[in-house]
């Protein structure tokens, strides 16, 4: 049966150095005098009141200390447990510096609310066993120039929140809806005109701000590749525009070009038609060729989408064989519009079709919503341009149209239009 231990007795021991030392002299001691080490450890612990194998342990130590038995010696082990705990030390440093690389840009102190916000999602999180905590992280922060004491944090902890505070709190899930809601390619000028229009008062800064602690951003458009070499020995149709992109009303100007979409089945090729008045996508095609026939294919969707005859209208595009073939040309006779080529055959002389597919493949092909994966047919293109076009027509904000949709421009138009026309009276 083990000892009842008393509540009040340690159950271990400590030793100073002082006794250590003179149980290591007994032990030396007797067995000089007895000429043998059988049972001397043990005699003296016995006598001591120590453990047995304490007492070994120090005496095997002392023995390597003084070079009698070869080992690790104590300064060795005490050097050794310090560069330890420095690299332990180190790699905390390293790991706090590289999750506040947000923070060490440079340019204005962030806020204290980022700063605690900071802290709270990272002082939990354990390195080499050891969490992070509140004094080193600060330690760390101020080291790199972020100048932050632990008061400074929990006296930010047991602050009421401010107003700015509780604002924020209601304001973030909305910034990050909005985002979310729109291909999550909206930087902030755009949502803050998406909030406003949704009606929330709140300004761009704040919008800013609550992006950065979202960590949320708008897209990027990526360099553009020249597909069309024109032959300048090719005849062509005359270029109507003049790189003036500009429509007083719909149905005047058009303007189309042909891009390409990598898939896992093969080369997507898309084709958009665009009404310069409103930036309205009236005409379509996703194919995974890029046959003449693909672009009339989107001419006939613009056709029934704005009307059977639209004499006047000029459709303008690049100098690519499927827009300078005879069947382009008939088809648009068809409706009573006329075909329009650059002179140069440059980006620059088609810049309006130019920007729509720019800005498709960074918000649809390459956009945040896709997280890198890789479109696998021509068909999963085909079903997601149908509902970026839906989007881009209905909801996204143009900042040409002032920061409207293209749907609700036209809208606009007309109404103003059936406004200022005089009434004409009933005999």
């Amino acid at each position: 049966m083990p000892k009842d231990i008393s509540q009040d007795q340690p159950t271990t021991r400590r030793y100073s150095a002082e006794e250590k030392a003179a149980a290591v002299r007994m032990v030396r001691t007797l067995r000089a005098e007895l000429g043998t080490t059988q049972g001397t450890v043990k005699r003296v612990a016995e006598q001591l009141g120590y453990g047995t194998e304490s007492v070994r342990t120090w005496v095997k130590q002392a023995d390597i200390d003084d070079g009698h038995t070869p080992g690790v010696t104590t300064d060795e082990a005490a050097r050794m447990l310090a560069l330890e705990q420095e690299n332990r030390e180190l790699r905390r440093a390293n790991e706090i510096l590289k999750r506040a690389a947000k923070f060490l840009r440079g340019g204005a102190r962030p806020p204290t609310q980022e700063v605690v916000a900071f802290i709270d999602a990272h002082r939990y999180e354990a390195v080499d066993g050891r969490k992070l905590g509140v004094e080193p992280i600060c330690v760390v922060l101020r080291q790199a120039g972020l100048q932050v004491a632990p008061s400074t944090y929990y006296a930010a902890k047991s602050r009421q929140p401010s107003e700015r505070a509780k604002r924020d709190a209601v304001m973030a899930p909305v910034v990050r809806q909005l985002w979310e809601e729109n291909y999550r390619v909206y930087g902030a000028r755009k949502i803050w005109k998406a909030a406003q229009r949704a009606g929330h008062e709140i300004g761009r800064d704040q919008v800013a701000r609550l992006m950065r602690v979202e960590e949320i951003e708008g897209v990027r458009r990526a360099k553009t590749v020249r597909t069309t070499r024109p032959n300048p020995e090719v005849s062509r149709h005359p270029d109507l525009v003049g790189r003036q992109f500009i429509a007083e009303a719909p149905n005047q100007l058009w303007v189309t070009d042909l891009t390409y979409v990598p898939t896992w089945a093969g080369v997507a090729y898309v084709c958009f038609i665009i009404d310069a008045c409103s930036r309205m996508i009236v005409g379509w095609r996703v194919a995974s060729h890029m046959r003449t026939t693909m672009v009339l294919d989107a001419i006939e969707m613009a056709r029934w989408s704005r009307g059977t005859t639209l004499t006047g209208l000029r459709c303008h595009s690049d100098a690519g064989s499927q827009f300078t073939s005879i069947r382009y040309g008939e088809r648009l006779a068809e409706i009573g519009a006329v075909p329009s080529i650059g002179t140069v055959g440059d980006s620059y002389d088609n810049a309006l079709a130019e920007t729509v597919n720019g800005y498709y493949k960074a918000e649809l092909i390459r956009g945040p919503a896709r997280e890198g994966r890789p479109w696998k047919t021509v068909e999963d293109v085909e079903l997601a341009t149908l509902s970026w076009v839906h989007w881009h027509n209905q909801t996204r904000l143009h900042g040409y149209l002032n920061d409207v949709p293209p749907a609700e421009f036209e809208e606009t138009l007309y109404a103003t239009k059936r406004t200022d026309q005089a009434l004409v009276g009933i005999q």
